[in-house]
């Protein structure tokens, strides 16, 4: 007899990297995260969308950068100490997003995951993949596909 049987086998926790935008919790997939950043020289593009606010030399390779809070049309607010850019990895693009600061890994089960709910009218909302509550609030997991799709400098 072979090990598959009819009944669907669990779906694996996937884990999420969490951080925070204007005092909300916001997640991304952890194999979309090349790596988090404390500080970079940012280079300002003329030209460039408004949620674009520069570009980095990582290791030689030219990113762009996106400031998460412009993107969501949150208030913005200057850099800080607890400031990071996310390296994202989406399909062959490379790209950052600047967040108010980055907290933790968390693993969540699939069944967990509650669908977005259909909360406005304009494109922001294509951007949740669903949302999750935790003790310490909700969490807004995003849809880095769509993200990204209306971010390009080059």
């Amino acid at each position: 007899m072979t090990s598959t049987d009819e009944t669907p086998q669990a779906e694996r926790p996937t884990r999420w990297v969490t951080f925070q935008l204007a005092g909300e919790n916001y997640a991304v997939n952890v194999l979309n995260v090349h790596e988090v950043l404390k500080n970079a020289e940012l280079t300002p593009v003329p030209g460039a969308p408004a949620s674009v606010i520069g570009i980095i030399n990582l290791r030689g390779n030219v990113v762009t950068v996106m400031d998460g809070r412009q993107r969501f049309s949150l208030p913005s607010m200057p850099m800080s100490d607890a400031s990071r850019i996310l390296i994202l990895e989406v399909g062959q693009q490379v790209l950052g997003l600047l967040v108010d600061s980055v907290a933790e890994v968390i693993e969540l089960p699939a069944d967990e995951v509650e669908a977005s709910p259909a909360v406005n009218s304009d494109d922001s909302s294509v951007h949740i993949h669903g949302v999750i509550s935790r003790p310490g609030g909700l969490v807004i997991l995003l849809n880095l596909d769509n993200l990204t799709q209306t971010v390009k400098v080059h």
